[in-house]
C-alpha cells in the first residue's frame, strides 16, 4: 500500500485511541455521577457531546475552509470516530437534509436505528444458542 493511506491510518488510528479512551473516561464519570443508574447518562452525553463537536468542526470546515485533509481525518474519523460514531451518523443525516436529499436523509434513519438494533438482538440471540 502507498505510504500515504499508512500515514492516514496511523492518523486515525491514533485519533481512535484518543476518542475511545475520552469515551471510555467521559461516560465512565457521568455515570458515577448520575443519581439514577437506570439509564445510561454517560453514553447519552458521550453521543450528544460528539454530535456538537462534528458539527462545530463540520460548520468550521464549511464556512471558513479550516482544518487541513489529515486534520479532518484524525478529528472526524479518528477522534470523533473513536468517541462515537453517533456523532458522524448525526453529521451524515444532517448533511443530506441540508442537500434537499430529506427522502435519503430519513431512509437513512430508519435503517440505521432499525438495522442497528435488529443486529444487536440478533447477536444477542446467536450469544445465547453457542
Amino acid at each position: 500500500m502507498h505510504a500515504t493511506w499508512w500515514s492516514n491510518a496511523l492518523l486515525v488510528g491514533v485519533g481512535g485511541f484518543i476518542g475511545s479512551a475520552l469515551r471510555y473516561g467521559i461516560s465512565g464519570l457521568v455515570h458515577s455521577l448520575a443519581r439514577s443508574q437506570s439509564f445510561p447518562y454517560g453514553t447519552l452525553v458521550v453521543n450528544i457531546s460528539g454530535c456538537l463537536a462534528i458539527g462545530l468542526l463540520g460548520g468550521l470546515v464549511d464556512t471558513r475552509l479550516v482544518l487541513g485533509p489529515q486534520l479532518r481525518l484524525f478529528l472526524f474519523l479518528g477522534l470523533l470516530g473513536g468517541f462515537t460514531t453517533f456523532s458522524t451518523f448525526g453529521y451524515e443525516t444532517l448533511m443530506l437534509a441540508r442537500d434537499a436529499e430529506f427522502l435519503r436523509a430519513s431512509a437513512n434513519v430508519v435503517v440505521h436505528v432499525t438495522i442497528g438494533l435488529l443486529a444487536v438482538w440478533l447477536g444477542l440471540a446467536a450469544a445465547r444458542m453457542w
